[in-house]
């Protein structure tokens, strides 16, 4: 069963390997839980452990919540994650450097059949996630097993992403649309009629 969670194909998650190697993944994720906001540095050497690769100057804040702790996530360097980001890492999720999820943020790369025969058996499969470079995801934003999100892409509060969105764009909803690319006005304006002030 374990050779099956990075194929796609259906299988049974509480098989006794695999049900091991999560418990003791999960064990790691809570002691990264319980650590005190001035622990920076613990953080940071928690998470090279847990997760399968991580850049550097990256942050989560926790409570993180990840179906491996994180052993199946991909992070590139100065990743920003607030409260409550949930990886469903079954299989394997890429996130692009400077990318930033807002709290309460979802990504699922585990689902379940249709079929409810199969489900009452409790079958599973598992589909990769990419987020590209430098994406913002708003707070509540679920992204789905197999989608793939573009670089530079803005994904709206409370979105739920279905399919893949390409690079430069702003979307949102549910399911998820592109509402725009991002254009000229968005390098003088930060927010709505607000104007970017750079500073030295």
């Amino acid at each position: 069963m374990i050779n099956k969670m990075h194929t796609g194909d259906i299988y049974l998650p509480y098989d006794k390997e695999i049900f091991a190697k999560q418990t003791e993944c999960l064990d790691k994720l809570y002691d990264f839980n319980q650590t005190r906001p001035t622990e920076l540095e613990k953080r940071g050497k928690m998470l090279k452990e847990m997760f399968c690769e991580i850049g550097e100057n990256c942050y989560i804040e926790p409570p993180f919540h990840a179906n491996f702790g994180g052993k199946h996530v991909h992070f590139g360097k100065n990743i920003y994650a607030n409260f409550n980001l949930t990886l469903v890492d079954d299989t394997h999720i890429y996130v692009g450097d400077y990318t930033m999820f807002g709290p309460n943020v979802t990504v699922a790369s585990a689902g379940h059949p249709i079929l409810p025969e199969l489900r009452e058996q409790a079958y599973q499969y598992n589909m990769p996630v990419h987020i590209g470079k430098n994406c913002w995801l708003g707070a509540g934003v679920i992204v789905l097993p197999g989608v793939t999100i573009g670089d530079n892409t803005v994904v709206g509060a409370g979105s739920v992403v279905t399919k893949d969105l390409p690079s430069n764009v702003v979307a949102v909803g549910n399911p998820c649309r592109v509402l725009r690319e991002i254009n000229d006005r968005d390098k003088e304006f930060y927010f709505k009629d607000r104007r970017i002030k750079y500073h030295d």
